[in-house]
């Protein structure tokens, strides 16, 4: 029914539980991705090539969804929801003076935001038909011409005027803030709107990560680092080099690449489905660079079918400028205090927030498996059980179930902290427990986190339907249950192991910050031969809650039972122990458990637009998302040319046959 404005009665309520909190998005709500290494090894640590393929990919997306040719989720044979794939490219988060947030959706788009050292840039990929009107090789001109331009300002005067920080506020002030910036002129206005309109932001980072740990840090919330001038000091790390409230890709100074994403409007399985696209469509490309001269094109198929027409190669006069701009701000001294003061609050942050990942590569997902056991059942006791190991105690855990087969569907709460979770980590911690009791304890949690998660999957769950009945009641001024006042409900909303499972070949981390003080963010990504955690946390032992994890996984894998017993024996040899076979969902946060039935069939919402809908109808997923198209120009903004050259000239000259 098309005329249904929520799909439930959750959704209003959900919707408003992201968009309503004053608090700042960053560590707070905005989740992020490292991907795994480029493909091609000669391109993976130059970060203008690494920028230029990513983007292209994700231009292509922008074009097949703009197309609605793109394919369904599919799960079981049944199609998922994808309503909110029209909330991934060209959306963007709003602050309001005085009113909750929206989520505004341009589903016309055509433009790049990209940030370089605190600047603002832009440039036209799409034909006004959707079509893409840049190739690789255009884009990584463009970006060379960016970021040449970027280093022209001095890095002082650059993070006076580093805007995108004042999206690192809490979220009244930055509507203030914002409010501020409109009007002190028309032009800071459609500067604004550009920005939100663009159908993602590509961030340049003049940063170098030393390992994986600060890779992480750096795509969840920026680096940090003082630079000294004189008598004083100032901002020169990329906390500031941000936009939180759109879709953004981050590519480091030698490659290395991830994305941040404003989480109100789209969850980590839609995140996941258009990073793991535009990684795959890197891997098709280098492949097809690979055999173009022994087959000719076409032998590989691309992932994403989007046509390319060049802007560079039309001559006629109807080409469109796709040469890079540069977005500038009117701002007064005001406002510089307001940046001012939103980086130093962002740097406090940053500097009590500790990211660490365990890459655990011993055994993985085909050995719990082959021990007859659900990996992310597993994965969820071996978080309890570091955590009761660390601190002797068993705290509420929350992991969330994909709930996508139902329309507008989100996700629901699953609770790790079951009776039998509780019993597993008493019992392993008994130095009087046998082996044989010990791995018991373990089967029988994760056989009961299976089945809750299966329950959460068929919309069964408990949390949103309570948590929807108490919005009901408020929203009617009727009595609220004592329930919602009493300390078990405030101990299960206190959520101490904030955790998540997305992930598939193409991330190397998924990761966010804590839910409470108090708390860990845990992401983690069960693959083949390993499993690999990224936990966050503000003041406490993060490292060693690392470190006891990463013992808990070895002191586990010591009692199971090999994947592979083969060994020689006269006259015999033992074979491999088949396991019993499970079904699993890659990329999904909950796992296919035996024999799972499918929920009851509801219609999947498409990318198919109906002409009779009412724009008001087409774009209903959240409470305050609104549909509008920008009404700047895309020759707003300051030529970015070529050093020694009077403008930018792209290549095109390249003949049509190279296409």
């Amino acid at each position: 029914d098309k005329s249904r404005k929520f799909g439930s009665y959750v959704e209003e309520f959900w919707n408003e539980a992201y968009l309503a909190p004053d608090c700042s998005t960053v560590l707070n709500l905005n989740p992020f991705f490292v991907l795994e290494d480029g493909p091609d090894a000669k391109n993976a640590n130059d970060q203008i090539l690494r920028a230029a393929s990513l983007t292209f990919a994700s231009i292509k997306m922008a074009s097949f969804l703009r197309h609605e040719e793109m394919p369904p989720d599919v799960f079981h044979g049944s199609p998922l929801c994808m309503d909110q794939f029209k909330s991934l490219f060209g959306s963007a988060r709003q602050p309001k003076v005085n009113e909750n947030d929206i989520v505004a959706v341009d589903p016309t788009s055509k433009h790049i935001v990209v940030i370089c050292r605190n600047q603002f840039y832009y440039f036209q990929a799409l034909w006004p038909d959707g079509t893409v009107a840049v190739d690789e090789n255009d884009i990584a001109e463009i970006l060379s011409a960016i970021k040449e331009d970027s280093h022209k300002i001095d890095p002082e005067m650059s993070c006076q005027n580093a805007i995108g920080v004042l999206t690192t506020l809490p979220r009244k002030s930055w509507a203030v803030a914002r409010e501020n910036i409109e009007k002190t002129s028309d032009h800071n206005r459609s500067a604004l709107e550009l920005i939100d309109s663009a159908l993602f932001v590509l961030v340049l980072d003049d940063f170098v990560p030393r390992d994986i740990n600060e890779a992480a840090s750096n795509m969840l919330h920026g680096s940090y680092n003082l630079e000294h001038k004189k008598d004083r000091y100032y901002q020169a790390g990329t906390c500031c080099n941000r936009w939180y409230d759109k879709l953004q890709i981050i590519v480091c100074a030698d490659g290395t690449a991830g994305i941040n994403f404003e989480h109100s409007a789209i969850d980590g399985h839609t995140a996941l489905r258009f990073v793991s696209d535009i990684f795959a469509e890197t891997i098709i490309n280098f492949a097809q660079s690979i055999t173009l001269s022994i087959y000719g094109k076409g032998r590989i198929p691309s992932v994403i079918s989007a046509q390319v027409r060049r802007a560079a190669c039309v001559s006629n006069g109807n080409g469109i400028d796709i040469s890079p701009k540069k977005l500038s701000f009117e701002l007064p001294l005001s406002l510089r205090d307001t940046i001012f003061f939103a980086e130093t609050a962002i740097g406090d942050q940053v500097v009590s927030t500790e990211t660490f990942v365990l890459e655990f590569k011993s055994y993985g997902k085909e050995f719990v498996k082959a021990n007859r056991m659900s990996p992310d059942s597993f994965v969820q006791m071996t978080i309890l059980l570091a955590y009761y190991q660390l601190y002797g105690k068993v705290v509420c855990a929350y992991e969330p179930v994909l709930t996508k087969h139902f329309y507008h569907g989100r996700t629901e709460a699953m609770r790790t902290s079951t009776e039998k979770a509780a019993a597993f980590c008493r019992k392993w911690c008994n130095h009087y427990a046998t082996k044989e009791e010990k791995l018991q304890a373990l089967r029988d949690a994760t056989v009961e986190h299976s089945r809750l998660v299966k329950e959460s999957a068929k919309g069964k769950g408990v949390d949103r339907h309570l948590f929807a009945l108490k919005c009901i009641a408020e929203k009617n001024n009727m009595p609220v249950a004592p329930f919602f006042e009493s300390g078990p409900w405030k101990t299960l909303n206190h959520t101490i192991l904030s955790t998540s499972n997305c992930g598939n070949p193409s991330l190397r981390h998924f990761g966010f910050g804590p839910v409470v003080p108090d708390g860990f963010g845990i992401g983690y990504i069960i693959k083949d031969g390993c499993f690999h955690y990224s936990v966050s946390s503000k003041n406490r032992q993060t490292q060693r809650y690392v470190h006891t994890l990463e013992r808990t996984l070895c002191q586990i894998g010591k009692l199971l039972r090999p994947t592979t017993s083969v060994f020689v024996e006269a006259p015999k040899v033992m074979n491999r122990v088949e396991s019993m076979k499970l079904e699993y969902l890659d990329g999904m946060d909950y796992w296919g458990e035996l024999d799972l039935a499918a929920p009851v069939q509801v219609p999947a919402t498409t990318l198919k637009s109906n002409a009779n809908d009412s724009s008001e109808v087409a774009t209903k997923f959240l409470a305050r998302v609104v549909r509008r198209e920008s009404s700047v120009g895309l020759d707003f903004g300051e030529e970015v040319p070529f050093a020694g050259s009077p403008e930018l000239t792209l290549r095109k000259a390249r003949s049509t046959e190279d296409e």
